[in-house]
C-alpha cells in the first residue's frame, strides 16, 4: 500500500507491504525545496525501490485526504463571507477546479510520470479522511491494543480538531471541532502576527515564547486580551474564533492587520524587524493560551475514552511544550506522539488506515518502543556513493574502523568542535534523531550563540534539544520518560541548574539569552527547560555509542543534537547535502558513516545560499 500526501506543504510517501513499514520520506529531502507541497514524485520512487516494487504491484494508492469535501468547505466559506474574497476566489478557482474536482485524474497524471508502464485503468485508487490519517498514523504504529487519540492541526476537510478511541483494528471518531475554530490557525494566526513564516515558523513562535516575562503586565493584559475579544474557550476544549480579527477564511492573510494592532498595541512585525520584549511577552500569551486548551482536550480525551493511552497526532502535536503539560497531568499513563505529526506523517497513516480499516489486517505489536524503526525510514547511501562525493569535490577523507571513530569523535566534541554527522538512513518528520544532526558540547556557554549564528544562520533565541542516553535521563532531567522522538519538553533538575539574579524573570530577553542558568548552558532554555531525546541502544546504536564515548571523556552522557542544515533548507538527505553544507558553514568536523573530513584540510569552499523559504 502507498500512501501519498501532496499540494498543500510537507509533500511525503510510504509505503508498506506485508503489514510492516518499509519507507516513508518527505518531498523536501529530494528537491531540496522546504515545505514542498509538489506531488512527492521522488519520495514515491524511494518508497518502491526499498520495496522492490512497481506501482502496477500494488494494491492500493491512498490519497491523505478527500479533495471534494475540502472544495465544499472553500466554496462555502467564500459563500458565507462574499463579497469579501472575490478577488482571491476568482484567481483560485482554476487551481481548485484541477486540483480538487478532478482530483483522481490528476493523481493518475502524477502517477505515469513516476512509472510510464502504470497502468490507470487498473490502479485502485483510495482517498482517506484527513484526520483519520493523522489518527492513523500514530495509533497504529503505538504499541497500545487501545488508546484515546487527539488530533489538533490547522484544518482537514471540515475538521480541524478531533478525539477518537481507537480499539485494535478499529479508529472510532467520538468528538470534532469544525473549521474556522481551529486552535492551529490561531497559533498559525500569532506566528504570522510575530513575524515568522506560517507553516514553517510555529517552532520559532514556541522557541520565543520563554523569552516572556510571565508576571508581567503586558503579558498578563495579552493574555486576557486572547480570551476575551479573540477566542472563547469552552470546558471541553472546543473554541470559538471570533472571525472580524482574521482574514484566513478568504485566503488572502491570516489576520486582519489593523484589528491585531489595535488590540496589542504592536505593529505587524516583518520577519527580520528587530524583536522586542513586548513581542516575546506576546508569543508567551499565546503559548499559555494554546497549552491551556490543550490540556482541556485532553482532559475531554480522557472523559470520553476513559482510557489510560493517549495517541497524539496533527500539526499541533509538534507543539513539544504543550505536549509535556499534558504528561505533567498524570492523567494517561502512557503517552504516544506520531514524529511526523504534520502533513507529511497523513502519508503513512492514510496507507495504515487502509491497511488495518479497509483491508483488515490485524495489528502486531512489537517488543520495541514502537512500530516506526526510529522514524529511521528514509534513504540510505553505501560506501560508493560516498567514494562518488569525495571524487566529485576532492574531499581529503580519512576511513575509520566504527570502534575507534566513537572515540576518535567523541573526543573531537569534548574539545569543543561542532560536527555534522551523517549515519544510515534519514529521519521521517521534522526532527533530526541522530542521523542527520550537528553534534556539539551542551556544557560548553558560548555554543548556542555559536550555532546559531555561525552554523545554522538563524536567530540567536532559538534553542537548542539534548540527546541523552536514555538510562542516564534521570540525571540530568525531571520526571520519569521516553522520549525518543524530541516531542517532549521538561526542566533540568535543580542539581544542573546555576543561580540566576532575583530579576532574572524580568530580564530583556537578549540579557536572559546569555546569562548563565545552567551546567548544560547550550541545551537548557532560558526558563529552564529542554526539549528531550532519549537515545536508546537498541534503537541507534551508533548515536547511542558516540554520546556514550562522550560520557567516557566528560562524564555527562549529553550531546546537543540540532537539524543537519542551515536556515531555509531541509534537513540534508544524501553525502553530497552533507558535504555541501559542512563547506558553507563554520563547522569543523563532517562524518558521513565511517569517513571523517576536517574542515582545514578541504580545499574546495562552496558559497552559502541565502534561503528565503524558512
Amino acid at each position: 500500500i502507498l500512501g501519498i500526501s501532496s499540494f498543500y506543504h510537507d509533500s511525503a510517501a510510504s509505503i508498506i507491504v506485508d503489514n510492516k513499514i518499509l519507507a516513508a520520506a518527505q518531498e523536501e529531502r529530494f528537491t531540496r525545496i522546504k515545505h514542498t507541497p509538489e506531488f512527492p514524485k521522488n519520495s514515491i520512487i524511494y518508497c518502491l525501490e526499498e520495496a522492490g516494487l512497481t506501482l502496477n504491484e500494488l494494491d492500493a494508492i491512498v490519497f491523505y485526504d478527500k479533495p471534494l469535501p475540502k472544495f465544499e468547505r472553500l466554496l462555502s466559506t467564500y459563500y458565507a463571507v462574499a463579497p469579501r474574497g472575490l478577488l482571491s476566489f476568482l484567481k483560485s478557482m482554476p487551481v481548485w477546479t484541477k486540483e480538487k474536482i478532478f482530483f483522481r485524474k490528476l493523481l493518475k497524471d502524477n502517477l505515469k510520470e513516476v512509472d510510464p508502464n502504470f497502468n490507470k485503468k487498473k490502479a485502485k485508487i483510495l482517498f482517506s479522511e484527513h484526520h483519520l490519517s493523522h489518527a492513523a498514523s500514530s495509533f497504529y504504529v503505538s504499541n497500545f491494543n487501545e488508546s484515546a487519540i487527539l488530533t489538533i492541526d490547522g484544518v482537514g476537510e471540515w475538521c480541524t480538531a478531533s478525539i477518537a478511541k481507537g480499539e485494535e483494528e478499529n479508529i472510532e471518531f467520538l468528538k470534532e471541532l469544525y473549521f474556522p475554530h481551529s486552535l492551529g490557525l490561531l497559533y498559525s494566526a500569532f506566528t504570522y502576527y510575530l513575524g515568522f513564516r506560517v507553516n514553517s515558523g510555529e517552532y520559532k513562535l514556541m522557541g520565543l515564547a520563554p523569552y516572556g516575562n510571565p508576571s508581567a503586565k503586558e503579558t498578563l493584559s495579552y493574555i486576557s486580551k486572547i480570551k476575551e475579544e479573540i477566542v472563547d474557550i469552552k470546558e471541553d476544549g472546543s473554541i470559538f474564533i471570533h472571525q472580524n480579527y482574521f482574514k484566513y477564511t478568504t485566503g488572502n492573510r491570516m489576520i486582519n492587520s489593523e484589528k491585531f494592532e489595535s488590540l496589542f498595541g504592536l505593529k505587524l512585525r516583518n520577519e527580520e524587524d528587530q524583536l522586542q520584549q513586548s513581542h516575546c511577552n506576546l508569543a508567551f500569551a499565546i503559548q499559555q493560551v494554546t497549552e491551556e486548551i490543550v490540556v482541556l482536550m485532553a482532559k475531554e480525551a480522557k472523559r470520553l475514552t476513559n482510557s489510560n493511552n493517549l495517541c497524539l497526532s496533527g500539526g499541533v502535536a509538534l507543539n513539544c511544550v504543550a505536549n509535556g503539560k499534558i504528561h505533567d497531568l498524570g492523567i494517561f499513563d502512557n503517552i504516544y506522539i506520531q514524529p511526523a505529526s504534520g502533513d507529511a506523517g497523513g502519508a503513512l497513516g492514510c496507507a495504515l488506515a487502509v491497511n488495518h480499516m479497509y483491508y483488515g489486517l490485524k495489528r502486531y505489536y512489537t517488543d520495541s518502543y514502537d512500530l516506526m524503526h526510529g522514524s529511521y525510514l528514509g534513504p540510505y547511501y553505501s560506501a560508493k556513493e560516498i567514494h562518488f562525493v569525495n571524487r566529485k569535490f576532492k574531499a581529503q577523507t580519512s576511513q575509520l574502523e566504527y570502534p575507534d571513530l566513537y572515540s576518535i569523535v567523541a573526543k573531537l566534541l569534548s574539545e569543543g568542535n561542532v560536527i555534522g554527522w551523517f549515519q544510515g538512513r534519514s529521519e521521517f518528520g521534522p526532527r533530526a534523531l541522530g542521523n542527520r544532526s550537528i553534534l556539539a558540547d551542551p556544557r560548553n556557554p558560548e555554543m548556542q550563540k555559536k550555532l546559531n549564528l555561525k552554523i545554522k544562520y538563524r536567530e540567536g533565541f532559538r534553542p537548542f534539544a539534548p540527546s541523552v542516553l536514555e538510562e542516564d535521563y534521570s540525571m540530568y532531567f525531571e520526571d520519569k520518560l521516553k522520549s525518543p522522538y524530541m516531542l517532549l519538553v521538561k526542566n533540568v533538575k535543580e542539581n544542573i541548574k546555576l543561580r540566576v539574579p532575583e530579576n532574572y524573570s524580568e530580564m530583556d530577553y537578549r540579557d536572559k539569552l546569555y546569562t548563565q542558568r545552567s551546567l548544560l548552558q547550550a541545551i537548557t532554555h532560558v526558563d529552564f527547560s529542554a526539549r528531550i531525546q532519549t537515545v536508546s541502544k537498541n534503537t541507534n546504536p551508533k548515536y547511542w555509542n558516540l554520546i556514550n564515548e562522550f560520557k567516557k571523556i566528560t562524564g555527562i552522557g549529553v550531546l546537543i543534537n540540532t537539524s543537519f542544515n542551515v536556515r531555509g533548507e531541509p534537513i540534508v538527505n544524501t553525502p553530497e547535502d552533507a558535504y555541501k553544507c559542512f563547506m558553507s558553514t563554520e563547522m569543523d568536523y563532517l562524518v558521513i558513516n565511517n569517513f571523517l573530513y576536517k574542515k582545514d584540510q578541504q580545499s574546495g569552499q562552496i558559497e552559502r545560499q541565502i534561503f528565503k523559504n524558512d
